[in-house]
């Protein structure tokens, strides 16, 4: 189960995420998203674990927990929207 992680402190490691998730069972794989051009934490993440069971006990006790000073915001990940290529805007120019 992929579970999104919100609200992390920007010094968060991934590291450190996998150890807090860790306490509730198997994780995964762990992904803090970072900026592309300035290459800093964006403040949320995306951890993967193996036990859907664990994964529920991981987001009840995890959900508003204080980490790094900061409140987190632990949820079920929602797949991605496609994006589309239309960036709006008018119709043709001639």
């Amino acid at each position: 189960m992929n579970i999104f992680i919100g609200n992390l402190s920007f010094s968060t490691t991934e590291e450190e995420l996998h150890a807090e998730v860790a306490a509730f069972g198997e994780v995964t794989s762990v992904n803090i998203i970072m900026d592309r051009d300035t290459g800093r934490s964006r403040g949320f993440g995306f951890v993967e674990m193996a036990n859907s069971d664990e994964a529920q006990a991981a987001i009840a006790s995890l959900n508003g927990k204080q980490v790094g000073g900061r409140a987190l915001t632990v949820n079920e990940a929602k797949p991605r929207e496609p994006r589309s290529n239309n960036r709006g805007g008018g119709g043709d120019r001639w």
